[in-house]
């Protein structure tokens, strides 16, 4: 009797699963979705956590994204630097696409053909002795962190669990509780206690403030966004990096940059800290180390500091999973290839020329400032005013995608594939904007 009605009910739920599908297939074909509808489905199902511009992407190609309505836009925002190399750059695909048909995944378990390659890459183009592959950028702060502090008990000698991480106010590396731990915003850590401990937090820019912490012996190390992309694209005076790097050294103390949004061709250089001639005792890539194809990460050091990590004390399933790896080493190549820091360099300067002179063209500006393709407009409010986000709804209206950090700050990102005409066309549409306001 139980099986019989076991058969009834399951047929019942096929039939009824036939006809949702049904249905569905009729409203898809007959009653397409729209914007609203895609935005109310995330907004009814999905996680508040974040405040999308209210555009629905289903396209991207180099420069440019599309939305459900087929309307062209300029994405300046690049998803935060993870897509330096443009929207689905054919080489790109070809690499996924072939080595998706023939490993995926391994986990650590096993060696594949791919790992060794990119860890090779990467180990070569930024000078390190080895690389350690993760997967999102949270996940090389965190590993940047165990990895100094085992380095601290191990080499340097600092009593076990006690050794200190300095970071600067204003960091941003992720929003896990030890990125949390040390952050300074309260948006990152208000409600979310008991929090890490182990940081020091100190002012950015503020060398008599380094010094003063490095002083303490049981400092593991020192972790620096060379430009602090989310609070605002935040660049130190010059000199700033290399004076803290040589201050490191000189309290036998970890260097750690955070280039996970500066690297990779980004600011005019392979790294930011390359303008100043440092080389990060450990430095975090990420983001567009796979050309936004999918989370890639990794953590490059020295072997006496990487070496401290033994088998089973740190790690991760998909961590130099063979599919990541192969758009790692094409992500480096199409850098390379299509001499893409060079033309962040050449663009930078044209775009940060046209923002210097819309400064004067208009009372809304208070500051402009950046590096390379990293730009923000500071716009002359506080935090709390909404015209930053009101600029970017008209910029949207206009074909140009950006979107405001800490209220009152517009990042300007685009892809490193970007032509000269390309950025003429989007500084007419700035300056459009911004004069429409006045």
């Amino acid at each position: 009797m139980v099986a019989k009605e076991w058969q009834v009910s399951t047929r019942f739920s096929n039939f009824l699963y036939i006809q949702i599908q049904t249905k569905a297939l009729y409203a898809s074909l007959f009653f397409p979705m729209n914007a609203a509808d895609y935005i109310a489905i995330e907004s009814d199902f999905g996680a508040h956590n974040y405040h999308p511009m209210p555009v629905v992407l289903e396209k991207g190609e180099g420069l440019y994204v599309w939305d459900v309505d087929g309307k062209r836009y300029m994405d300046f925002l690049s998803a935060y630097s993870a897509v330096n190399q443009g929207h689905c750059h054919p080489r790109l695909i070809d690499a996924m696409l072939a080595q998706a048909k023939k490993l995926t995944l391994s986990s650590r378990a096993f060696h594949n053909t791919q790992l060794g390659l990119a860890e090779k890459a990467l180990a070569t183009r930024f000078h390190y002795d080895k690389v350690l592959f993760m997967n999102t950028g949270v996940e090389a702060g965190e590993s940047s962190v165990k990895l100094a502090r085992k380095w601290a008990y191990e080499v340097k000698g600092v009593p076990s669990n006690q050794a200190e991480i300095i970071v600067a106010e204003g960091n941003f590396w992720g929003r896990t509780i030890a990125a949390i731990s040390s952050s300074t915003d309260p948006s990152s850590y208000m409600n979310f206690g008991p929090f890490t401990p182990g940081f020091t937090k100190i002012p950015y820019q503020n060398l008599e403030a380094l010094e003063l912490a490095l002083a303490n012996p049981k400092v593991a190390a020192f972790m620096l966004e060379p430009i602090q992309g989310e609070a605002g694209v935040i660049v130190p005076f010059a000199g700033y990096i290399k004076a803290a790097y040589e201050l490191c050294q000189k309290h036998h103390v970890l260097f750690i940059a955070d280039e996970i949004q500066t690297g990779l061709g980004r600011t005019g250089a392979w790294l930011a800290c390359q303008h100043e001639g440092v080389q990060p005792d450990i430095l975090l890539l990420g983001k567009a180390l796979s050309g936004g194809f999918m989370p890639v990460s990794a953590v490059l050091a020295s072997n006496e500091v990487m070496l401290t990590l033994k088998p089973g004390e740190h790690g991760s399933t998909f961590g130099g999973n063979p599919l990541a790896c192969a758009l790692a080493v094409t992500a480096l190549a199409v850098i390379e290839d299509e001499k893409l820091v060079e033309n962040a360099a050449t663009r930078g300067a044209q775009l940060m020329q046209f923002l210097k002179s819309l400064t004067d063209k208009t009372s809304l500006i208070r500051e402009v400032r950046g590096k390379g393709l990293l730009c923000a407009i500071e716009i002359d409010t506080d935090e709390e005013s909404p015209l930053a986000y009101e600029i970017c709804l008209k910029l949207m209206e206009e074909g140009l995608l950006m979107k405001p950090t800490h209220g009152n700050k517009i990042r300007l990102a685009p892809p490193l594939t970007i032509t000269k005409d390309q950025m003429d066309e989007a500084c007419e549409l700035i300056e459009k904007v911004f004069l429409s306001i006045n």
